[in-house]
């Protein structure tokens, strides 16, 4: 029966990566969604000391509301503690400038953690499955990634447990139906809106009818590329070693140290992922300017900023008064500034269909372009001629206008050609680059928060 099989596998695959005794204290997060509320019956069931902690983000009205009562009412009918923090997520977004997904991630691990330091939980379990860690994949991959991003969704981290990854949305579903275990559905998981939806309503149900055993058989290969980078964390951390000199305000990697036998730029590469946050391309970049013999360049990753100095990469925090100026060449696919990656998409009109975009794309007349582009932190004394109006603003009053919180302004980049803004980042065109009746090309720029 898919009952027994998936309590037994439940129980196989615990003992066969330990992550969990009877002995321990375990706190599992419950979002009223059929993975979670599986998870907390599957605990239940076999006896385990358990807490329920539910977020309520307070994003969609009633169902929200009505996701906590049924989680709750759960909780009480296993007789297990329950917890529930309501969050004013919107508000947090707009003190930090995050996305919401940022945000409402940061929210409740923030919470898990108080909750398990102030009754005692030694470990946190979440209810990812095998599907999530498959479609965690397909992102990363289509985003660009090294090794580390196509392993899929770690099954610990610290007191972190994840003890569904071994189960298949499908099977998870089955039990809940033959239990009569009640749950959510998230309207939003129905929504083509986000990337994830996309590939787990898209791409996936198409390569299941191709290959039926698919999501089995990702398992097999999210396991095998766990454990080469399980072995590339080992080596690199000897590596590191050896070759990273630590300072108070910077650190400085000994490029002549790494071995002639290894492949300097992977090298490099992990070493500024694991440890700064630098992405592919970024990376990329740097070791083609170190090859050249470039000094002095700028790389940012989010919090970080790497150059290279008489053969060496200095790597450095962002600091407040940095510009993080970056030249973007045409061609370019991507380039990064503070909490937010800009995608860049050569087309032509004809491939336009929508001009109304929302305030996260700008559509510009590439031909009006003279690259390099230059894109930085906005300040004070830019203007531009926003979209629409004749005359010209400053991006402060712009600003003031929106509303934007003294942190998002911080935050806030501005793009520009020749010295002249095209884009304030996220907000506004300027009129003099906008699409018109004799627009041919067109680069569509979009911005999402990372």
């Amino acid at each position: 029966m898919v009952s027994e099989i998936l309590l037994e596998h439940f129980e196989q695959y615990n003992k066969r990566h330990s992550l969990f005794t009877h002995e321990d204290k375990i706190l599992l997060t419950v979002s009223g969604g059929v993975d979670s509320m599986v998870m907390l019956s599957l605990f239940a069931q076999q006896g385990y000391n358990v807490g329920v902690a539910h977020c309520n983000f307070c994003l969609r009205g009633a169902e929200s509301d009505e996701d906590e009562v049924v989680v709750q009412r759960e909780a009480e009918r296993y007789g297990v503690p329950f917890y529930n923090r309501r969050f004013d997520t919107e508000a947090e977004m707009e003190r930090t400038g995050e996305s919401m997904e940022m945000a409402a991630r940061r929210l409740r691990y923030d919470w898990f953690d108080e909750l398990s330091h102030e009754h005692g939980y030694s470990v946190i379990a979440i209810a990812h499955h095998a599907d999530d860690s498959i479609e965690t994949f397909f992102i990363n991959l289509l985003r660009g990634t090294g090794l580390r991003g196509l392993t899929g969704i770690h099954r610990q981290r610290g007191k972190i447990i994840r003890p569904l990854l071994f189960a298949s949305r499908k099977e998870i579903l089955e039990y809940a139906v033959l239990h009569k275990i009640p749950f959510r559905e998230d309207s939003s998981n129905r929504s083509t809106k986000y990337l994830r939806n996309k590939i787990r309503l898209g791409i996936l149900p198409m390569i299941r009818e191709i290959n039926p055993s698919f999501t089995a058989l990702m398992r097999g290969n999210l396991y095998r590329l766990t454990d080469a980078q399980s072995f590339i964390e080992v080596a690199m951390a000897k590596i590191r070693n050896e070759v990273v000199e630590r300072g108070e305000a910077s650190d400085r990697i000994i490029v002549e140290r790494i071995d002639r036998e290894f492949p300097r730029d992977f090298v490099i590469y992990e070493l500024l992922n694991s440890q700064y946050g630098f992405k592919g391309d970024v990376a990329e970049s740097l070791c083609k300017a170190l090859q050249s013999g470039q000094s002095g360049k700028r790389f940012y990753s989010r919090d970080y900023v790497a150059c290279i100095d008489r053969g060496d990469i200095v790597v450095a925090p962002v600091g407040e008064d940095d510009d993080c100026e970056i030249t973007i060449e045409r061609g370019d696919l991507r380039s990064y500034c503070g909490n937010s990656v800009l995608y860049y998409n050569h087309t032509d009109i004809d491939n336009v269909s929508e001009y109304n975009v929302p305030s996260n794309v700008a559509l510009i007349d590439e031909d009006k372009l003279k690259y390099p582009l230059l894109l930085r932190r906005w300040r004070e004394g830019d203007s531009f001629i926003p979209f629409g109006m004749a005359g010209r603003k400053k991006v402060s009053d712009l600003l003031t206008d929106l509303k934007v919180s003294r942190v998002e302004k911080s935050r806030q980049f501005v793009l520009l050609s020749e010295g002249e803004i095209v884009w304030v980042v996220g907000r506004r065109t300027d009129d003099r680059f906008r699409v018109g009746e004799r627009t041919e090309n067109i680069l569509k720029i979009t911005k999402e928060n990372i």
